[in-house]
């Protein structure tokens, strides 16, 4: 039993190694002696394990294993060292645009990347394979009975009138510290000016800014904060407790719905096992086990007819322009300028 746990180990720590990069996790699936197919990906162990073990229930001969990053150790991994991961994941859509732009990206097979949509895809070297909604999160009983907010002028209005309830106790992405948050920011500023209002009464009610989805929500389970505004949607589905006071409000003016890509490295030292997980991914029983964790939407024409204001965030070189640095800098002033109110 003993000679068993070092060997677990010993293999654990392995993988560990193997990479310069730091990671926030990792799981071996399937036998230890079976070829594996490596991945790298932000995706949560909780979200992917389900996936994995249905994939390898009907590929009994293979493993996987899964490493998982930041969005920008995910860019870096690939980028600067090169590791040959056979599919990488990712919700930072402009740094998977990114590495595939600059040629990190493989040919994808045909019949993946036609079966979706144009603004799902990149050429034939990103796919999207998910969908994630960006929502308001706001404690039911700050409302004192009066309905949620439905679009960021009714929030602004609520916050506004209400200050010795929220004040000090909203929260949000720092997007100076996260990719994702200076992603739905610049997403939200290409929709509509109301932002700038929105951070500017944020900012008189000292809202806090964090680092992830996983604080804010932490924050309003705890009670210490009772609104969390472009909060993942599916991380609330996943984390908020049942019965919970927090409701999960989609914004009905537009709701900026991040797409989770994929990708297979052009150094991928099994392009093949990689491309098998993907078409997997996207066939019916991987959209259906990805709805079921995330309680998100997926990849299919119902997603819209039943959301009309779900907005997805394009798959295109307009992307790129907001990576560069004085373009960031630029928005990142205005929006710190705007939140820092007296």
């Amino acid at each position: 039993m003993r000679h068993a746990l070092v060997s677990a180990l010993a293999l654990i720590l392995s993988v560990t190694q193997a990479w310069g990069f730091e990671t926030e996790a990792e799981r071996l699936f399937g036998p230890d002696n079976a070829p594996r197919i490596r991945v790298l990906g932000t995706t949560d162990l909780a979200f992917f394990s389900p996936v994995a073990e249905a994939f390898l229930a009907e590929n009994p001969g293979l493993g996987i294993e899964y490493l998982q990053a930041s969005s920008q150790a995910v860019s870096l991994a690939v980028d600067a060292e090169g590791a040959p991961f056979d599919l990488v994941i990712s919700t930072a859509m402009d740094l998977q645009m990114k590495l595939a732009n600059d040629g990190f990206a493989r040919a994808l097979p045909p019949d993946i990347v036609q079966r979706l949509p144009g603004w799902a895809r990149w050429r034939d070297r990103l796919v999207s394979i998910a969908l994630e909604p960006v929502v308001l999160l706001i404690a039911e009983s700050a409302l004192n009975g009066q309905p949620p907010p439905r679009s960021r002028r009714d929030l602004i209005a609520l916050l506004r009138d209400h200050p010795e309830t929220f004040a000090g106790h909203i929260g949000t992405y720092d997007p100076r510290i996260s990719g994702a948050g200076y992603l739905f920011l610049t997403q939200d500023a290409r929709m509509s000016d109301s932002i700038w209002r929105l951070a500017e009464v944020m900012g008189r009610l000292d809202a806090r800014l964090y680092c992830c989805s996983g604080e804010v929500i932490e924050g309003l389970i705890s009670g210490d904060l009772l609104v969390g505004y472009n909060v993942l949607g599916s991380y609330a589905a996943a984390n908020l407790p049942e019965g919970s006071d927090v409701l999960v409000v989609p914004m009905e003016d537009f709701t900026i719905t991040l797409q989770r890509t994929a990708l297979i490295p052009v150094n991928a030292a099994d392009p093949d096992g990689g491309a098998a997980l993907l078409r997997f991914i996207l066939s019916d029983a991987g959209q259906d086990i990805q709805a079921q964790v995330t309680g998100g939407s997926v990849m299919r024409p119902e997603s819209f007819t039943s959301q009309p204001w779900l907005m997805p965030i394009r798959l295109d070189p307009g992307l790129l322009s907001s990576l560069d640095t004085m373009t960031r800098d630029r928005f990142l002033a205005e929006w710190t300028a705007a939140l820092d109110q007296p």
